[in-house]
């Protein structure tokens, strides 16, 4: 059970180690690109390219929906960035029950944004988890933790594949732990709980009173979608790479002539933007076609 291309290494791991997938279930087609036809879902896709049941219910609430997943008779569901809420009868239906493969170390990050919020928050470590589902929004026991730095350099699209591929082992070792009846399930701690809520639209426009670095976290955290923006001469511009520099000014206030801009803290050097409508380009590129002389404001 999943949907955006998170799930996909995971997919693939179950496939190549041997399990028999009995039905794939995703989100429902949406419409999509220029022409806004109706397109599925990466996994709904992978799955259907290699023969399997795909089912794409809007909703697993009716009793009707209830009754097909129970009449899989399956062993174990697995869950992976689906985006639906599973009732107690979907999650009690499975002999062994259901599984997800979260991407972070619970409890931090709760929720449907976990990859970008620790990014965001300026955290050091982040990991992937599988924990044993419960009614509650990511409350189950822990079964299996592996853990990576997130590096300076990190945005979300390189920090979500790094935690997909360890994800996909993580989760083929965990359930042969399951299958063997020797999986140790670790309740989660009662503190340190965060929530990894969706990002909003007005979350992402940049607000150059904030110190350098809280704006990195935020830039690379939004990278490369849905992108922290702001506006030069009246243009939105997305902002998709920096790099904390130094130099102090009104915030907003490019410092030279090769985009250090000031910050409430700091300054930031702007490394690749994107005008729009138009493709990414380095700060090089993107000022031969449009100067930003020292003194000019970004709002």
């Amino acid at each position: 059970m999943g949907s955006p291309t998170f799930a996909l290494p995971a997919l693939a791991a179950l496939i190549e180690a041997g399990h028999e997938i009995v039905c794939v279930y995703s989100q429902p087609p949406r419409p999509a690109g220029r022409g806004k036809q109706d397109r599925p879902t990466p996994v709904h896709a992978f799955a259907a390219e290699r023969g399997l049941e795909v089912r794409t219910p809007k909703s697993l609430k009716r009793a009707e929906e209830q009754e097909a997943f129970a009449a899989l008779k399956l062993d174990a569901a697995i869950v992976v960035a689906y985006g639906l809420i599973l009732p107690k009868a979907i999650l009690d239906a499975p002999r062994l029950g259901a599984f997800n493969l979260h991407g972070s170390l619970l409890p931090r990050w709760r929720g449907a944004a976990p990859i970008q919020r620790a990014i965001m928050a300026g955290d050091r470590v982040t990991g992937v988890q599988v924990m044993h589902m419960e009614e509650g929004l990511d409350t189950g026991p822990v079964l299996a933790t592996a853990e990576t730095p997130i590096d300076v350099e990190d945005n979300t699209s390189t920090l979500h594949d790094r935690l997909a591929a360890l994800g996909a082992g993580l989760l083929i070792d965990a359930l042969k732990k399951v299958e063997r009846g020797e999986a140790v399930e670790t309740p989660q701690s009662e503190e340190g709980v965060t929530y990894a809520h969706k990002i909003t639209p007005a979350e992402t426009r940049i607000d150059w009173t904030r110190p350098a670095r809280e704006l990195d976290w935020m830039i690379r955290g939004l990278a490369p979608s849905p992108g922290a923006w702001c506006e030069l001469n009246g243009a939105r511009i997305k902002v998709l790479h920096t790099r904390v520099g130094l130099g102090e000014g009104a915030p907003g206030e490019a410092l030279d002539e090769e985009m250090l801009i000031a910050c409430g803290a700091g300054a930031l050097r702007l490394l690749k933007v994107q005008r729009e409508g138009r493709a990414p380009l380095d700060a090089e590129a993107f000022l031969r076609g449009q100067a930003v002389p020292a003194g000019s404001r970004l709002a």
